[in-house]
């Protein structure tokens, strides 16, 4: 007989940080293949209803995965065309923003002159020093930033022909799977899990899209209400930025606030416009989010934070996009093979106890209940030897009669 050897925990534990980090390297090393790969599968997902309902009407699938991508990359183009417009009519106030930042240095210049006896000069001289000290050591994080963004520019380009190609193979991919993963006792559990992560990513790009619309129209109907000019620009920016959770709405919210601060007279404005914020991400968080995308991506916090945080470290702002929904098939993954159900209950949300308790005497209910059920059908069948006798008698008389007919 052959022994197994079993390798110590310390050992293990170096094996799977080895593999941890082959990983993540292999992640920043082919960014430039997957980060518009994986925009096009989930925008593919996103597109296959369209494909499939045009296809209906007799259109091939090739003509019909081109007109799903051209109404996608329509659709991409008037978002990108309503930004270029706001972004040039916001660009004309620049010099009143110059004027009022030069306006604010002179009063801090004064307040430090007055109440802390440090010459104006001096301190403006000290402030400018900073500041070109500061660019001058992060030049080089900078120039890398941008050349990034340039990148993934650049790799956007990719993304129509990957969604083509995939909706156009989405059968074969599908039966590639399907032989590759499915055997014959487990065929409808991996069609199962198919169907699953592409309901999840559909109803997560769904959802977000008419939360994102909702917030819009809240957020600009409240900066329009408060006399914050750009109120639609800001709004839709805010907005937009949702997709990031957490971090996007705190983001979002800093420009018109900043805004209000430098071109208002009052710190009533920007104090409104924190004010509405506020509440519209009260009203996203505990009613549009859920009623609209749901239950599906149920990620607890702590686990988004990380993918946040992990995936703009790796893929910069695409990587804190894409880690959600990504991370959210995983989980449908892990609730599906019984031994990754572990990982998929940390991914998950965090029930409540009451929650907790009623899943528990559910289910022990359920168990006494079906035990219940049996011990009454037994009893049922002992109470009765006279019913079961009767039955024996007839079917005895039965096989006679059936014998003497044979004769």
């Amino acid at each position: 007989m052959e022994k197994t050897v079993e390798l110590p925990w310390y050992v293990k534990l170096v094996i799977l940080l080895a593999g941890l980090t082959l990983f993540v390297f292999f992640l920043i090393q082919a960014s430039s293949i997957l980060v518009p790969f994986l925009f096009a599968v989930f925008f593919s997902i996103l597109l296959a209803p369209l494909s499939s309902l045009i296809e209906r009407y007799r259109i091939h699938r090739v003509f019909a995965s081109i007109f799903s991508v051209l109404i996608g990359i329509t659709f991409l183009a008037g978002i990108i065309f309503f930004f270029y417009t706001q972004i040039v009519s916001f660009a004309e106030d620049l010099g009143m923003i110059e004027k009022r930042i030069n306006e604010l240095f002179d009063q801090f210049s004064g307040f430090f002159n007055a109440y802390l006896d440090v010459e104006p000069d001096a301190q403006l001289e000290s402030a400018q020093d900073a500041i070109i000290s500061f660019l001058q050591d992060n030049v080089e994080p900078l120039t890398r930033g941008v050349m990034t963004a340039a990148t993934t520019l650049t790799m956007f380009f990719l993304i129509p022909i990957y969604v083509f190609l995939l909706l156009l193979y989405r059968d074969f991919l599908r039966d590639f799977f399907m032989m590759a993963l499915a055997q014959a006792d487990r065929d409808n559990k991996v069609e199962k899990v198919l169907n699953k992560v592409r309901s999840v990513v559909q109803n997560y790009i769904t959802g977000m899209f008419f939360v994102i619309c909702i917030l819009a129209v809240l957020n600009s109907l409240a900066l329009t209400i408060i006399g914050v000019d750009h109120a639609l620009f800001f709004g839709v920016f805010a907005a937009m930025l949702n997709v990031i959770p957490f971090l996007g709405p705190i983001i979002g919210s800093i420009l018109p606030i900043v805004y209000a601060l430098l071109t208002m007279d009052s710190l009533w404005y920007p104090v409104a416009v924190l004010a509405s914020f506020y509440v519209i991400q009260l009203f996203e968080s505990n009613l549009f989010t859920p009623m609209i995308v749901g239950q599906r991506v149920s990620l607890n916090p702590l686990v988004t934070l990380l993918a946040i945080f992990i995936g703009g470290q790796i893929w910069g702002l695409a990587g804190m996009i894409l880690f959600i929904p990504a991370l959210a098939m995983f989980k449908e993954v892990c609730d599906e093979v019984e031994s990754l159900r572990p990982y998929g209950y940390l991914l998950g949300k965090v029930k409540t106890r009451e929650e907790t308790e009623k899943e528990y005497f559910s289910s022990r209910f359920r168990g006494f209940s079906m035990k219940e059920e049996m011990s009454e059908s037994g009893e049922s069948d002992g109470k009765n030897p006279d019913r079961k006798e009767s039955v024996s008698r007839k079917t005895g008389k039965e096989k006679g009669s059936s014998k003497k007919s044979a004769e």
